[in-house]
Parts: structure tokens; C-alpha cells; sequence
């Protein structure tokens, strides 16, 4: 246990925040510093094939100890941290037997970490937690699955009596701006499918995921002296609030769960001329995303058609990019991988979690680039923020997963067929 404690502090004290408006791969060159420190580990515990490209992406090889023919599977996670809150002089803490109670994560500032809010934290009665100081994120997303791959392949390279295939492991920069894939390159990798251990609570696994698209609006307006602003003066913050009215009601992230989706207003800035508006547009169906963004478009339109006259040209002007899309499309042709990890779960007393991801992994977009590519439980909790935690067993529980699906396809009779699974009432409703 004090072993996986070590690596994962000694990786979430490096800041390796990503930032979505730069224009290199990676965002930020402090990503890089903890990307040389994995390939020196790699390379130390003996992992063969040890590169970091130009880009930032570090690939090794864990050769097979097998002589008959098994799939070379994969293994993928981030080691950039979220820009949504500050990652910089991370100061884990570690509770030893968590009594079940609050946890003061800064005294002074007043913030605590109660189960009377985050109720997960009653799972976990017992064991060994690290928590933020209450000023930074943690970022066990995603450096708990590097520290569960790395120490996975440790193991499996100390116990050679434990069969295996080959195995590939990457890690990538800049996943939490939605740009994680974008450079990895799948025919270097050379594996039949992956997973990303990038997932939250022990036992999840996922093959679902948003659809998902970004959308910049821009609001243009005309600045006239407010004394003599009538008819003549537009006021584009205005036009963005009745823009946002204009979204459905209840159709936001704190108001849906499971499959439903969401329009989510991320960012806002104005001024009398000029509002930009930013925000995210996700769904787990097709079609129903295709709406949504349809919609966004029939707002903009409406409310140029209404200030066509007094203005004489649009002044909501639209951008809609597509980021990623239902890996589920591409996994279910294969859901032996699935149904591999699900069993490599239930072999280790583990309750396999089978549900839509509320968001998307790398493994989203290489699913489309040709990896099939389910997401694994890494344990963390509530990312992106001050209250983040992992607790130290789930970890040792995701390192125990990845070497027993190594070991379920080291079988010289591996099968790639699935038994169909019965699709539930509720999701076909």
C-alpha cells in the first residue's frame, strides 16, 4: 500500500494542468515534466519498447511470458490534470482508517469534507483516503490510473509465474481539454482493444458515453449614450440572457442523470457591444444530439429575424464543433472486451458498475480511430475540485483487475465471441 501511496504523491505533486487555449501538443510544457518522469519509471521496472514522441505521448511494452498466440490488449490514462480548478502545489493528505465521520481539509478556510453531502464517502468506512488541503484538485484524474498501470506492470514483471500476453500501456497529455487522441497513434500502439483506467468508484465500467459538442455564441449589440438609447441602443448581454431563457428548463447538469442530456453554459463574458457565450451540448443518443444542436441554431435564428430590421444583419453568430461521440457503437460489435472486464471483476469479489459515463475518455474518440476502448474504475471521486479523493484500496483493486484480465487472455483457447447481453425496460425507454 505504501508503495502505490509513493507514486501516486509523487505524480500529483507535479502540476501538469492543460490549457484550452493554447495551440501546441502539449498545452502546456509542465505536462512534459511528469511524462519524462513515467518514462524513466517505465524504463527502471523494466517495461521494453519505452518512447515519448515529440507530442508528449509515452508508450511501453510489457512483452508476453506466453509461447502460444493471445491478443496484444492495451492499457491507456492521462497524466494532464483539469484546468477547471487550480492543480498547481498539490498538498495531498492521507486519512488512515476514515472513521466514517467529516474530514476537515483546511482548518482555516472552513472547508470540510462531509459524508453528509458526498454520501460515498460511507463506502469507504475503514480504509485509507488522500484528500486535497482544500485549496487545490487532487488529480487522481487521471493519475490514479498511471499510478494502477505502472504499478500493474511492476507487478506482472516481478511475479513472471503470472501469464500474460503483450501488453501496451499509453499515457497522453491535454485529455482534460478534449484533445487526448488527438495525436495518438493507434497503428504505433498495435493493440487489439484497450482500456482507459479513468473511470470514478470501484467497480465501474463503461461503455457508453455522451455525444458530445461545444458551441461558442457570439452576441454583436450597438453602444448609444443610455440618456438617448431609445430604439437605437442593442445591448448584447441582454440578447445572451434571453438567448439562455430560451434553453429548455431542467436540461442542465445538475438536473439530469443516467442517460439524459444537457445543454451546459460554461462560460460568459460581455459587454454592451460585444457577449460571448460559451457552452457544452451533450447527449447519449444520436439523434437526440442532433436536436440539441439544431436548436441552439433555431434560437440564433429566431432572434436574428427579431432584430433583422433594426440591425440589418445577424447579430447571434454560431459556432457548433463536434468533439466526440457514443463510443457504444463501435464497442458493442466487440463486447467480449466488456464482458472480459466485467469478469475479471467478479473473479476479484468485485461488483461490476455497468453504466453511461456522464462525460468522455480517451478512450471515446480511439474507439472511433480504431481501439475499442472501455473505461475502467481508477477510484477517485469528485474530480475537478477541492473535495477529490481516492481511496487507496480501490486503487489496489484496479491494479488487481489489470493484471487479471492479463491473465484471462493469456489462455491458449482466448474467445472473442459474447453472449448478448438482454437490454434492460428502463434503457429502452
Amino acid at each position: 500500500m505504501q508503495h502505490i501511496i509513493d507514486r501516486f504523491i509523487s505524480y500529483v505533486t507535479i502540476d501538469t494542468e492543460s490549457d484550452p487555449y493554447s495551440d501546441t501538443t502539449p498545452s502546456t510544457k509542465k505536462q512534459l515534466v511528469l511524462a519524462n518522469l513515467l518514462v524513466k519509471e517505465l524504463k527502471a521496472i523494466g517495461m521494453t519498447e519505452v518512447t515519448k514522441d515529440r507530442k508528449g505521448y509515452v508508450m511501453a511494452t510489457l512483452p508476453s511470458n506466453v509461447s502460444h498466440e493471445v491478443p496484444t490488449i492495451g492499457f491507456v490514462s492521462h497524466y494532464d490534470t483539469s484546468p477547471d480548478f487550480c492543480g498547481a502545489n498539490v498538498n495531498p493528505q492521507i486519512i488512515t482508517n476514515y472513521e466514517g465521520g467529516d474530514i476537515v481539509l483546511n482548518a482555516e478556510q472552513n472547508i470540510v469534507l462531509s459524508p453528509n453531502y458526498f454520501k460515498d464517502l460511507l463506502q469507504y468506512k475503514g480504509q485509507t483516503l488522500i484528500t486535497t488541503d482544500g485549496t487545490t484538485l487532487l488529480g487522481a484524474d487521471d493519475k490514479a490510473g498511471l499510478t494502477e498501470i505502472v504499478s500493474a506492470m511492476e507487478y506482472l514483471l516481478q511475479n513472471p509465474q503470472i501469464k500474460h500476453g503483450k501488453i501496451r500501456v499509453g499515457f497522453t497529455p491535454d485529455e482534460e481539454i478534449g484533445r487526448g487522441a488527438d495525436f495518438f497513434d493507434v497503428k504505433k500502439f498495435g493493440a487489439e482493444w484497450a482500456y482507459t483506467m479513468d473511470g470514478s468508484q470501484i467497480g465501474e465500467l463503461e461503455y457508453e458515453n455522451f455525444n458530445a459538442a461545444g458551441a461558442k455564441i457570439t452576441f454583436k449589440g450597438k453602444s448609444v449614450h443610455p440618456g438617448y438609447a431609445k430604439g437605437k441602443m442593442i445591448n448584447s448581454m441582454l440578447i445572451a440572457n434571453e438567448f439562455m431563457r430560451k434553453l429548455p428548463k431542467g436540461e442542465t447538469p445538475q438536473e439530469t442523470s443516467g442517460y439524459e442530456g444537457f445543454f451546459h453554459v460554461h462560460h460568459l463574458k460581455g459587454s454592451i457591444e460585444e457577449t460571448v457565450l460559451e457552452l457544452i451540448i451533450r447527449d447519449h443518443d444520436a439523434k437526440k444530439f442532433k436536436k440539441r444542436k439544431k436548436l441552439i441554431q433555431k434560437i440564433a435564428d429566431k432572434i436574428n429575424k427579431k432584430f433583422a430590421q433594426q440591425f440589418g444583419e445577424d447579430i447571434v453568430i454560431t459556432e457548433i464543433k463536434d468533439q466526440y461521440y457514443n463510443m457504444k457503437e463501435k464497442v458493442e460489435p466487440v463486447m467480449f472486451i466488456v464482458d472480459l472486464a466485467e469478469k475479471a471483476m467478479r473473479d476479484l469479489d468485485i461488483k461490476p458498475l455497468i453504466k453511461p459515463i456522464r462525460g468522455g475518455t480517451d478512450g471515446c474518440r480511439l474507439s472511433y480511430m480504431g481501439l475499442p476502448c472501455p473505461n475502467i474504475f481508477a477510484g477517485g471521486h469528485n474530480f475537478h475540485g477541492k473535495y477529490e479523493y481516492v481511496p487507496v484500496q480501490s486503487m489496489q483493486k484496479a491494479i488487481d483487475v489489470i493484471v487479471r484480465i492479463a491473465e484471462l487472455t493469456a489462455v491458449p483457447d482466448f474467445s472473442r465471441t459474447s453472449k448478448p447481453k438482454k437490454e434492460s425496460k428502463k434503457n429502452k425507454k
